[in-house]
């Protein structure tokens, strides 16, 4: 520990990135293709999560400073794609809070009677409680949330996705068939592009590898403790997003598995064959539990840095206003009512799987947007700030950086288009009206940045005087 306080090392900054990323959560999305998910896995980590996790290792050693990927875009664009990108972080989790708060409903589900995990006015009205009393306690501060989130990290995401791994050695242990029996064709894709719709959703997997980028100034040599902690989490990340998904593929076929609920189905089936069925309604209360303390942390947090940017002028100041606990009440509240919106989808589409992905796919294609312009920004310095200190640097020279940029984006482009198509294991509907409540929700979510550009554009021209 020096003066300047405590420094992290290689481990504990894996571990935050490790808690931002794993969550059982999304598990059943890549069980729904049984073995052939490691094919399909192997081709995202290529042309995705090892691009980002080169970028924000460069990006983060050369630009370690606050705000993350707002700082590097800045850096690269100016402040309008800064402000894009940070609105991107803030305003995909308006489609996300919705996905956790079923998580969290289903979950709490299990430990009154399972059926209502599938009931639509249960998961909606415990949705909007649970949402509602946490962002309540957002505006109380940052202290509650974090204290509360502490908690979350290992609760919510890493006993769960432990448990899934440790439950499914145990089922397979017992000499219980898998629901997915090998074979080598089994390890193929059906390459139809209905078939890959779920691969799009795969970004929701690996979002948050950036986060280790956005600490690399609280480390003492960033050009060796940010890639080696970058390069351990995606092992851990590798290890249990391939093999948790496929021991939920292995207890529960892929015609039962349900979006929202399958992880608590896999618990529930495991453990009473396991003779330990008593287990399931603590576990369920301890998920719900984690579930809502996972949350809270992400309600005030792109909040924050939405109102950072409107301090600097990028965005219109008053969402920079705070309470007396420094909280930007305007952005907390608005997103609560945007997110309460999202959350009455349930009501209105086919099946609550349907209502689940679709939100995912509303998340996935918002976020893509925010790594397409780190990708484009980490391409973008060699040129325009080549003389800048690179303890970190994607290896190869430009050619390096464009490759890894380049396959960042293709990823990102891939994942957005794919984003619109409905998933043939899923029912959706008129495939019309499932594409334009998709482009609707990501036009709606994603244009405030442009809004705010043209009104400053057209109030600079009014400033002008008109010619004598």
């Amino acid at each position: 520990m020096s003066a300047r306080g405590p420094r992290l090392g290689i481990l504990a900054l894996a571990m935050i990135n490790v808690a931002a990323i794993v969550s059982a959560r999304n598990l059943p999305v890549m069980a729904e293709y049984g073995w052939s998910m490691l094919a399909l896995f192997a081709l995202s980590i290529l042309v995705f999560l090892v691009p980002i996790a080169m970028a924000a290792a460069e990006l983060g050693t050369a630009w370690p400073r606050d705000g993350g990927v707002y700082a590097w875009v800045k850096e690269a664009f100016g402040e309008r794609t800064g402000f894009l990108a940070v609105w991107c972080d803030y305003s995909e989790n308006v489609a996300w809070f919705p996905t956790v708060l079923s998580f969290i409903a289903a979950s709490l589900a299990y430990a009154i009677d399972p059926a209502l995990a599938t009931d639509t006015v249960f998961l909606v009205v415990v949705m909007l409680t649970v949402f509602w009393a946490t962002t309540a306690l957002s505006l109380r501060g940052v202290g509650a949330s974090a204290r509360l989130g502490a908690i979350g990290t290992i609760a919510g995401s890493i006993v769960p996705a432990v448990l899934v791994v440790v439950l499914g050695v145990a089922f397979l242990a017992g000499g219980r068939p898998s629901a997915i029996p090998f074979s080598a064709g089994a390890l193929v894709p059906d390459l139809q592009i209905d078939n890959l719709a779920f691969l799009g959703g795969i970004v929701l997997l690996f979002t948050g590898m950036e986060m280790a980028g956005f600490h690399a100034r609280h480390t003492e040599d960033p050009g060796r403790v940010v890639p080696r902690a970058i390069a351990l989490c995606v092992a851990v990340v590798v290890v249990f997003s391939v093999v948790g998904s496929l021991f939920l593929a292995f207890v529960v076929p892929a015609s039962e598995i349900s979006l929202v609920s399958g992880t608590m189905e896999l618990f529930s089936r495991v453990l009473d064959l396991l003779g330990a069925g008593w287990l399931v309604v603590p576990l369920a209360l301890l998920i719900a539990f984690g579930g809502v303390a996972h949350l809270t942390p992400w309600i005030l947090g792109p909040a924050d840095g939405v109102a950072a940017v409107a301090r600097e002028g990028s965005a219109p100041r008053r969402l920079a206003r705070t309470n007396s606990r420094d909280v930007p009440v305007a952005l907390v509240v608005g997103q609560g009512v945007a997110g309460s919106v999202f959350a009455l989808l349930f009501l209105l589409v086919p099946s609550v799987s349907t209502s689940y992905w679709m939100l995912s796919a509303v998340t996935a294609q918002i976020v893509v947007v925010m790594y397409g312009l780190m990708f484009a920004a980490v391409i973008r310095l060699r040129y325009t700030r080549p003389d800048v200190a690179r303890p970190y640097r994607i290896p190869g020279g430009l050619p390096g950086v464009w490759l890894a940029g380049g396959l960042g984006l293709a990823g990102c482009v891939f994942s957005f288009v794919l984003g619109f198509v409905p998933p043939s294991q899923l029912e959706t509907g008129d495939t019309l009206v499932y594409v334009l409540l998709l482009a609707l929700a990501v036009a709606v979510l994603s244009c405030p940045p442009f809004v705010v550009a043209a009104l400053d554009r057209r109030r600079a021209r009014r400033a002008v005087p008109a010619p004598a």
